[in-house]
């Protein structure tokens, strides 16, 4: 099962998590978590891993409409972006929101994730070909 949507990019970390959560909020979107794994693990297990942040992402409408269809849906909010380094390049995965869809068996909860997923294509295409400070970025729009 499929159930997320990738793009990779090349520029500093830094600016493209700054990008991601640009894009995000240009979609309607704010973050409400954040999650530094690589903080998080050197902290814990004295391990060193790659640039790796977890963003909760919420459009708050959105959420109010899927919570309408089911309360449990919470389970599955936010919806969250990974942005993590690989080398010299910078992959940005978000949650397909058709999984709302697939796990709640609710036909009902179609409407919002497909509204959902288009914000979220939207905030990754407007990615591809842009991101600030030096380098550029590069890779198929999702789909």
């Amino acid at each position: 099962m499929r159930y997320g949507r990738t793009i990779t990019l090349d520029g500093p970390f830094e600016h493209v998590q700054r990008d991601v959560r640009q894009a995000l909020a240009d979609q309607g979107f704010g973050v409400l978590t954040e999650i530094d794994v690589q903080a998080t693990l050197k902290a814990k297990l004295d391990q060193d891993i790659e640039p790796y942040l977890i963003l909760g992402a919420c459009n708050p409408p959105l959420a109010h409409r899927a919570l309408g269809v089911d309360r449990s849906v919470g389970l599955l909010l936010p919806c969250n972006v990974v942005v993590r380094g690989d080398g010299d390049r910078v992959i940005v995965e978000v949650i397909d929101p058709d999984t709302m869809v697939t796990l709640t068996g609710l036909d009902a909860m179609a409407p919002v994730a497909e509204e959902a997923g288009r914000r979220l294509d939207a905030a990754l295409s407007s990615l591809v070909g842009h991101v600030t400070g030096p380098g550029r970025s590069s890779s198929a729009p999702p789909g």
